[in-house]
């Protein structure tokens, strides 16, 4: 959905700029563009301890996989895992 919009807004008296209609809690990069444009580009953030899932396609597949069969019901109880933890594991 590549759609062009065109607005033209004036900065109220305390200084800013509304962009209109955007959801709380919504992020953008900010990118001034050597000519004077303002670019603001959605982003969103996550955790850089996930950073790996999303770089590694075998893993964000097995993920999504294993998240279909718990939905579906199509689970195992393991049972108690925690005589493998280190106790710098523990809390």
């Amino acid at each position: 959905m590549n759609q062009e919009l065109f607005d033209v807004r004036r900065v109220d008296p305390s200084g800013r700029l509304s962009l209109g209609r955007t959801h709380a809690g919504e992020q953008f990069e900010i990118r001034e563009e050597r000519d004077g444009r303002i670019m603001l580009i959605p982003v969103v953030t996550i955790p850089r301890n996930e950073l790996w899932l999303h770089q590694n396609p075998e893993a964000k597949k097995l993920l999504s996989q294993g998240l279909a069969d718990a939905a579906a019901g199509r689970t195992v109880d393991g049972g108690d895992f925690s005589q493998f933890l280190d106790d710098e594991d523990l809390p």
